[in-house]
Formats: structure tokens, C-alpha cells, sequence
């Protein structure tokens, strides 16, 4: 019994409840939006007073960690979620002995920490890009020492979508990276000369089902996700592959919900895990329209204890990540086959405030409606 006292509840499959995510931004929107249909309703917390999901969401403002946030979430919800990895793992502690929280804490712990992430997936005998720990400039020279150059230095915390990054194309570089990124904890990254990159996204129930959404191909700019296309064109033998990957991370982790994983492919074939996310990942989301089960439900239905969905792709799909900038709506919705998404965001240099989705009967079919769509979605983009 914690200071909630309150006795713990358990996810309850064959009841309407709700269910509480931590975050509020466009995923939690998504979430709370394919939660409805389920019979479940939607409790965030976040921050922000007036977040995105907010429009589909009972929404506590508060910090993800204040206690009394927490107990008015663990009051009012059946079990809880979270929308991205830099949730503080105390948050995800004050809960756990009162309310089923998925996935669990060690998903978190791994995913929020890129040093841990990957010792977990050396352990599991999966392909990684070659990297050292990096904790002071001595550890920066040696790090370049044994991984050559090109290399990339990140933090081990909180980057995302190309945030605390520091690309070092040789020794002069070293200095400035290590100026722009020394206070924190390290990695250094050697370079991969990957063919291209793709991402798996899996499901877990609580009783270990799982179920595997086709593999994406994705095109990414200053590290930040241009474009996803799906299913990738890709050999049984990679499908598996990539399959494999992903039943190893939700088995080890005993996970619970949807898992993303990145991946570069290598001209051998070889499959490196590039990051994981424990959560939906704009990689999936062509799924809305060009899966028969979206990557939103698929999570709602693995966290409240349902039965998977089936994730068959219904067509060729490939979503375009708006940023920055929204094009003129009345243009892109008279391509066929186009579905626009507005996370009714505030718009600013590289923010992600929307994506478009467009679906066609075949890729010959795919790539003329993209092609009318991708340049409207390019005028308007500003990665900052």
C-alpha cells in the first residue's frame, strides 16, 4: 500500500474503464482518440495547460511526477500508459503498487538511456552501430581512436528527433562537440554506411500474444522523420530478421503494449538496432489508414488486456511528416487516397505539428499521388 492508499487495480478486459496516459502531445491525442471506440475513456497528465490530447481527454495540468497529479490519475483509471520515454521513472514508481502501469519500468529504464539501450540489445545477440561510453574528453579521444571518423556523439538522455547531437567528421571537430555536449553523459556512435533505414513496431498483451505490424522504410533529414513508406519492400528473410528483433526486446523486457524499434540495414543484409521506443512511433503512423489495425489501438488494446488487432496492411501507404508548416489543406485532400492529420499544434521550426497520409490500390498508384502531395508538404516544411 502506498501513500494513494488505494488497493491496486488490474486491467480489466471484459469492462468499460479508462485509462490514464502520461503525456498529452499529438501520440497521447491519438491514444485518446482510438481509445473511445473501445468503451474507455481517457484521463492525461501533463504539464502543458492546454495540450493536444486535451481535445479527447480528461486532462490533469501538473508535472508528470507531482504525487498529487498521480493519485487523482490513479483514482479515476484503470491502468496507465505513457506517450514518450523521457517520463520520469519515479512517476511510473508512485503508481505501480495502485494502478497497472504498461510498459512497465524497465522498458523506461532502458529506452532512456541510449548506453543501457544498447548493452540490452548486445545482450539479446542483436547488431548495433559500434559505440563507446563517453564521460570525459579523455573518454572522447579514445572513443575516437578505436571508432575512427565519421562519428556521432549523443547524449546517453532526452535527445530526440536529431536534439543533442554533434556529428565529428575528424579531430578538429572533437573540441566543439565536446563543448556543445560535455556536460552530459555520452555516447560515441562509429559511422554505419547502412543501405536504408527501416523500423518494426510489435505488440505484447500481458499473457506474451504478440503480433508484428509490417516492416516501414524511412527517410530521415537532420535527423528528424521525413517520410515513412509500408510496407517496405523487403526479403522474407529481413521480414524475419526484423521480426526476430523485435519478439527478443518484447520477451526481455516482459513488455506490454506497442514497441517501436528503429533499424539500419546494412548492403550485407545485416539488421542494427538503431533506438527503441516503448511506445506508438511516427514510424507507424501509416498505420491510421493502411493497416487494419492502427498502432494507436493496437497499444490501447495490449494495455487494457484486449485481444491484438490484426495488423494486415490494407494498401501501399506512405505518411509525410508535416513540419514547421502545414500545407493548404484543400490542395493535398484533392489528391485521392490522401487523409490529413492536424494535431492543432502551434507551429514553429522544426516542430512537428501534423502528417498526411495517402494510400493508393498499388506503388505505381502510391508513388503519383505522393508525388502531387510531397512537393505542398515541402514549402511549408522548416526543420529549423
Amino acid at each position: 500500500m502506498t501513500e494513494f492508499e488505494s488497493e491496486r487495480i488490474s486491467t480489466l478486459p471484459d469492462a468499460t474503464g479508462s485509462i490514464g496516459i502520461l503525456g498529452a502531445g499529438q501520440l497521447g491525442r491519438m491514444l485518446a482518440a482510438s481509445a473511445a471506440p473501445l468503451g474507455l475513456n481517457a484521463f492525461t497528465v501533463d504539464p502543458k495547460d492546454a495540450p493536444s490530447a486535451a481535445r479527447h481527454a480528461e486532462h490533469i495540468s501538473a508535472a508528470f511526477d507531482a504525487p498529487e497529479a498521480l493519485r487523482q490519475l490513479s483514482e479515476r483509471v484503470d491502468v496507465v500508459t505513457y506517450e514518450f520515454e523521457n517520463i520520469p521513472v519515479g512517476a511510473l514508481e508512485q503508481l505501480l503498487d495502485v494502478v497497472d502501469v504498461f510498459p512497465g519500468v524497465r522498458a523506461l529504464e532502458v529506452s532512456g538511456d541510449r548506453g543501457v539501450e544498447k548493452e540490452f540489445f548486445e545482450s539479446l545477440g542483436v547488431d548495433v552501430a559500434p559505440w563507446r561510453s563517453v564521460d570525459s574528453r579523455r573518454d572522447l579521444n579514445a572513443a575516437a581512436d578505436a571508432l575512427g571518423f565519421p562519428l556521432i556523439l549523443k547524449t546517453r538522455q532526452m535527445g530526440y528527433d536529431g536534439k543533442g547531437q554533434a556529428w565529428c567528421d575528424g579531430p578538429e571537430d572533437l573540441d566543439d562537440a565536446w563543448d556543445e555536449l560535455g556536460e552530459w553523459s555520452l555516447v560515441a556512435e562509429g559511422f554505419v554506411d547502412f543501405e536504408r533505414e527501416l523500423s518494426i513496431i510489435g505488440a505484447r498483451t500481458p499473457d506474451g500474444q504478440t503480433a508484428m505490424f509490417p516492416l516501414a522504410e524511412n527517410l530521415h533529414k537532420d535527423g528528424i522523420l521525413i517520410e515513412s513508406e509500408a510496407p517496405a519492400e523487403a526479403s522474407a528473410e529481413t521480414i524475419e530478421r526484423a521480426h526476430t528483433i523485435c519478439r527478443k526486446a518484447l520477451d526481455g523486457l516482459d513488455y506490454v503494449g506497442v514497441l517501436s524499434i528503429e533499424l539500419f540495414q546494412d548492403p550485407d543484409g545485416t539488421l542494427r538496432v538503431n533506438e527503441m521506443a516503448p511506445r506508438v512511433h511516427n514510424s507507424g503512423h501509416w498505420t491510421i489508414e493502411g493497416s487494419e489495425t492502427s498502432q494507436f489501438e493496437q497499444h490501447i488494446r495490449a494495455v487494457a488486456g484486449f485481444s491484438l488487432g490484426d495488423t494486415a496492411s490494407v494498401a501501399p501507404t506512405q505518411m509525410l511528416n508535416t513540419i514547421g508548416g502545414f500545407p493548404d489543406r484543400r490542395a493535398v485532400l484533392e489528391v485521392p487516397g490522401a487523409h490529413l492529420h492536424d494535431y492543432q499544434k502551434e507551429a514553429r521550426p522544426g516542430r512537428k505539428i501534423g502528417h498526411i497520409t495517402v494510400r493508393a490500390g498499388d506503388r505505381d498508384a502510391l508513388n503519383e499521388r505522393v508525388g502531387r502531395v510531397r512537393p505542398l508538404v515541402e514549402q511549408t516544411r522548416d526543420l529549423g
